[in-house]
């Protein structure tokens, strides 16, 4: 039990690092973003989905920093998923929506994809497409369960009779 807290208790120091990493980005100070990033991935590398963001946000920060406003091509899955969460998280749902179905097309064996797209349905208020979503990323990896349980953008389905039998924990 005191390992499962543990575990939880760092995740939780993690998200708030996290978070006040996106407070500088989106207030566009990239320079202290950069910083705030690259030492929330070091402090926590065992938290493969966030520091897979903040790696995205690290290469805005450094192509904003030196003036390019042209992003590289995107070619990959990787790419188009981690397009698709920046354009999450700057709430340009339609777009998201776009880059990630490529990425789910490419890769759709990826928990990750599924899990991105349940966290933007839900965003939108489509809570059956979300809980599909949801049900499909934890089939693939069971670490969903524990990331949805504690996503404050799932809040509103936390409630929800299927989403506590998706993300029970047996």
């Amino acid at each position: 039990m005191k390992d499962e807290k543990a575990k939880k208790d760092e995740y939780q120091k993690a998200l708030t690092a996290y978070a006040e990493a996106m407070r500088e980005f989106r207030k566009g100070k990239d320079d202290k973003a950069l910083e705030t990033l690259k030492s929330f991935i070091e402090k926590f590398p065992e938290e493969r989905e966030l520091v897979d963001r903040a790696r995205l946000y690290v290469a805005i920060c450094e192509a904003r920093l030196k003036g390019d406003k042209d992003a590289a091509p995107l070619k990959t899955a990787e790419d188009y998923y981690q397009h698709g969460i920046y354009k999450t998280n700057a709430r340009e749902f339609e777009e998201a929506q776009k880059f990630l179905e490529k990425a789910l097309k490419m890769s759709p064996d990826e928990g990750r994809i599924h899990y991105a797209l349940a966290d933007l349905h839900c965003l939108l208020g489509l809570a059956d497409p979300s809980l599909e979503y949801l049900r499909k990323a934890i089939q693939i990896d069971k670490q969903f369960r524990i990331l949805a349980q504690n996503e404050i953008d799932f809040e509103s389905l936390w409630e929800d009779k299927k989403f506590k039998a998706i993300t029970r924990i047996s």
